[in-house]
């Protein structure tokens, strides 16, 4: 019985509402934006000061103090903000923050000039100046869905669809303007066209009205809170049967109006009616604000799209994908976009139904919103951090509405749940309680739902007394007049979904009669934490006869419905039995022991059901790498179920915590410890279900080492690292050797002596702590071969003389420098001895292989000892390089 409102703008600053989803199918609400106007740096201290709204993060000054025609409002529920798109550079330019507003859907609305925001959860109504950024007025409304706001010039409306009251209000005072328009509990739409009337339907009658807004007061009327001229109903057309469903889309001249239960579109254009009959598999629904010729109806339940010209062709297109979430095509600049609420896809289709360009989702979470706007189409995903912008070329660019907000960082995607499986589709059950009341000539016949069957029903046909009636799927109570006192009646009731006919149930026998009670003369409800509604009336006179019971029935926006019956003078309605934050008003039918039954009560004052709220969505919980003993939550928000949470109650280890954000960071745990959290919403109805899970905080790191190659002065570990969860660094570490870092995987130990035995320890650190594992392993030998070879013309400068006993080798030192003092001895030529560092020391040269070799490096090598030889005299292996040997 609940509609979720759509509020879109067209660019001479026109609004309108949207109905929503079908009845018996899935429920979604979403709020949508009406954006623009001008946002300065000078007057954004105005705006802190009159509403307490905090200005996150501006652009650059030109951006800020410069009016872009093709700006747009765009509305964040999880970060209770208001973020201005420029639509030329598709960039936010300024940022504002509504206090106390998280999570809450809220209703934009604006002109040139002034901006209004109607609070879903709360019901309060603020309207701010857009030149100067300050709150002019605020007022209070029911909360809930059930009443909107529109707004055009100077002219803003309130629309109570439950109690059927349209109001208009000064927009810069919020005081009313003249007297109210009163239509029957029930109505719906509430949207201006092109030339500035607002259209009402009214189901009950089957019609449509046009209101024109009337004259403001002066300011000396404005300032005692009266004056004007009040609004005037302009036209009224007949476009529909007495209790049709109906949904309205505003035109550029006129209205377009879909009978849901006929399945026919009736355009109001001018003088001109026309009326087209469609072939659909379920219920259709409008955009709210439809530009241009053509009319695009989509069926959400069969994923297709009828599109109605002037002329009354009719068009129709598929759209991709599974699912009934889809939202209403709308059109633009040729194209018509549809959007895909459970995936975040918007696709583009052209004028003859070929798909042209799919945008696909990014992060987004939850529902879509299509706003056409100053020659731009801007798509908001209200749950999500990202926006587009299509040009009037169809150009796509992202928009990140947190662009200036780094504080942790944007959430990461969540992938879109599976698509749910198709339940078996078959004709409808048959309706229950179908219980007719009589009255003088009259019948009222009521029923509860019939089963859906896995299609929506589209709805109901009522026969009896030669009549065959046809009404909307949400008009479940319905009179019947023209009947004779004194004859028994007896009516069927039967449901229609798009698969056919369901059987049909009978009513109890009645007959009418003029000796009926008088109906309750006042009739009061209230809503109770627990979900229920309390619904209170006096004893009506029976005049005479005895009253047996009442029958309660229960009026939302475009919707009438049995509510229950009782035999005293309260009926508690169980909780779930009416749709949480939704309004609602209730009429009560006294009914006599002859089963004569009164006209309806008066209606009661609106209700908004409420429970505790729902659990908290998709909680995800993960450790925290750089923090010890710490997990951190992030989650969706919890359905509200009619009141605003105001905060989540996080358990874990023993403890709670209470958060008004959807994350959170527990922390003082152990490590490597898993715990189980769990997250519970809490609204003015207390705490609901808990949302669980379990995540582990970082371990110390474990070390493993695999393997290890050595060659002569470096050593290259490879190891395994379980980091527990953290973000791990690792070193490897031999004693006297500096620490050598490197990837989790390897580290190569560079700078070692040839041929010496080293143990490793390799480290792994994380916040918690450090792992460690040791590897023995000994570098290679690294050899020379002792050279000495008389240069041209028997040049002997490398002192190798043959023909001197004892003086055929090459001389070694204990010290790097010829000291015959400190030689220990001679090494023949050819000797291979063992290298392990080099040291400077003395110039030596020598001729080798008929080249000069002169180097003041001296080596050390396994000669009786470690003693040293020059490098002049020694040749290394493998390509004599000095520079891989280590300093001594």
């Amino acid at each position: 019985m609940g509609r979720r409102p759509a509020v879109v703008t067209t660019d001479n600053g026109t609004t309108k509402d949207d109905d929503g989803a079908a009845p018996d199918g899935p429920r979604r609400r979403r709020s949508r934006l009406l954006r623009g106007g001008v946002v300065t740096i000078g007057t954004v201290s105005a705006l802190l000061a009159a509403m307490g709204l905090t200005v996150l993060g501006l652009g650059a000054a030109d951006n800020a103090v410069a009016g872009y025609d093709a700006s747009s409002w765009l509305w964040s529920t999880a970060r209770s903000e208001l973020a201005r798109v420029n639509g030329i550079t598709a960039r936010v330019d300024t940022r504002v923050e509504v206090p106390q507003a998280r999570s809450h859907p809220m209703q934009v609305v604006q002109t040139d000039r002034m901006l209004v925001l109607r609070d879903l959860n709360t019901g309060q109504v603020s309207s701010l100046d857009l030149a100067t950024l300050q709150v002019t007025a605020t007022t209070r409304t029911t909360p809930g869905l059930g009443v909107n706001v529109a707004l055009h010039d100077d002219g803003a409306f309130v629309i109570d669809a439950v109690q059927g009251i349209v109001r208009q209000l000064d927009p810069r005072s919020l005081v009313p303007v003249g007297e109210p328009v009163r239509f029957p509990p029930g109505i719906t739409g509430g949207a201006f066209d092109g030339r500035g009337r607002l259209w009402i339907a009214v189901p009950s009658e089957g019609t449509v009205t046009a209101i024109t807004a009337g004259r403001l007061p002066s300011a000396v009327a404005t300032a005692a809170g009266a004056g004007g001229i009040s609004p005037a109903r302009v036209r009224t057309v007949a476009v529909a049967d007495p209790s049709h469903e109906l949904v309205v889309s505003t035109l550029d001249d006129g209205v377009a109006v879909l009978d849901r239960t006929t399945s026919a579109l009736t355009t109001v254009r001018g003088d001109e009616q026309r009326t087209v009959r469609l072939t659909m598999a379920g219920p259709g629904t409008l955009p709210p604000r439809t530009d241009g010729v053509l009319v695009p109806v989509t069926v959400p339940e069969a994923r297709a799209v009828h599109v109605i010209g002037p002329d009354g062709a009719v068009r129709q297109f598929v759209v991709p994908g599974a699912g009934d979430r889809l939202g209403a095509a709308v059109a633009w600049q040729g194209r018509f976009y549809c959007a895909d609420d459970a995936t975040g896809t918007v696709y583009a289709f052209d004028a003859d139904g070929k798909l042209v360009d799919t945008i696909a989702p990014a992060g987004v979470r939850g529902p879509l919103e299509l706003e056409v706007r100053e020659n731009r189409l801007f798509i908001n995903a209200p749950n999500s951090a990202t926006a587009r912008v299509v040009d009037d070329r169809h150009a796509v660019r992202v928009v990140d509405k947190y662009v200036n907000d780094v504080l942790g960082g944007d959430p990461p995607p969540v992938a879109p749940p599976p698509p749910p499986r198709k339940p078996q589709v078959g004709r409808p059950g048959a309706p229950r309680q179908v219980i007719a009341a009589a009255g003088d000539a009259q019948v009222r016949v009521s029923w509860r739902p019939a089963p859906a069957n896995g299609a929506a029903v589209t709805k109901y046909v009522v026969e009896g007394a030669g009549k065959t009636l046809e009404v909307g799927a949400n008009q479940r109570s319905v009179e019947i007049t023209g009947l004779t006192n004194g004859e028994t009646y007896r009516f069927s009731v039967h449901a229609v979904n798009a698969k056919g006919a369901g059987p049909a149930r009978m009513s109890n026998p009645v007959v009418p009669t003029a000796e009926v009670p008088d109906a309750p003369v006042r009739v009061t409800a209230q809503e109770r934490p627990d979900g229920t509604v309390l619904v209170r009336w006096p004893a009506a006179d029976g005049q005479g006869v005895k009253i047996a019971r009442y029958v309660v029935t229960a009026v939302s926006a475009g919707t009438n419905a049995p509510a229950g019956e009782a035999t005293g003078t309260e009926l508690v309605v169980p909780a779930g039995e009416l749709e949480y934050g939704t309004q609602y008003a209730f009429t009560v039918v006294a009914v006599n022991a002859r089963g004569a039954g009164s006209k309806a009560s008066p209606v009661s004052n609106t209700v908004v059901p409420y429970a505790a709220p729902g659990a908290p969505v998709d909680l995800r919980a993960r450790t925290v790498a750089d923090r010890p003993g710490t997990v951190a939550l992030d989650w969706s928000p919890a359905a509200p179920n009619g009141r605003p949470v105001t905060r989540y109650l996080v358990e874990a280890a023993g403890r709670t915590t209470e958060v008004t954000d959807t994350r959170a960071t527990v922390s003082g745990l152990g490590d490597g410890q898993s715990v189980q959290v769990t997250v519970k919403a809490v609204n003015e109805a207390g705490a609901g279900p808990a949302a669980t899970e379990t995540a582990r905080t970082v371990a110390p790191p474990r070390v493993t080492v695999t393997g290890s190659t050595a060659d002569a002065t470096s050593v290259t570990l490879r190891f395994t690292v379980d980091a527990g969860g953290g973000q791990v660094t690792c070193t490897a570490t031999t004693p006297g050797e500096p620490v050598a870092k490197g990837t989790c995987t390897s580290i190569r130990v560079p700078g070692l002596t040839p041929g010496t035995a080293y143990t490793f320890t390799v480290t792994a650190t994380n916040a918690a702590g450090a792992g460690t594992a040791s590897r023995a392993q000994p570098t290679a030998a690294l050899y020379g071969i002792a050279t000495c070879n008389n240069g041209p013309d028997g040049d002997q400068r490398t002192y190798c003389n043959a023909d001197v006993d004892g003086r055929n080798g090459n001389e070694i030192f204990s010290v790097p420098r010829q000291d015959n003092n400190r030689q220990v001895g001679w090494a023949e030529p050819g000797t291979r001895l063992k290298a392990y560092c080099k040291r400077p020391g003395e110039n030596v040269d020598s001729w080798i292989y008929n080249n000069q070799k002169q180097s003041t490096w001296w080596v050390r090598v396994d000669y009786k000892g470690q003693n040293y030889i020059p490098w002049a005299w020694l040749n290394l292996e493998g390509g004599d390089d000095i520079t891989i040997l280590p300093d001594c």
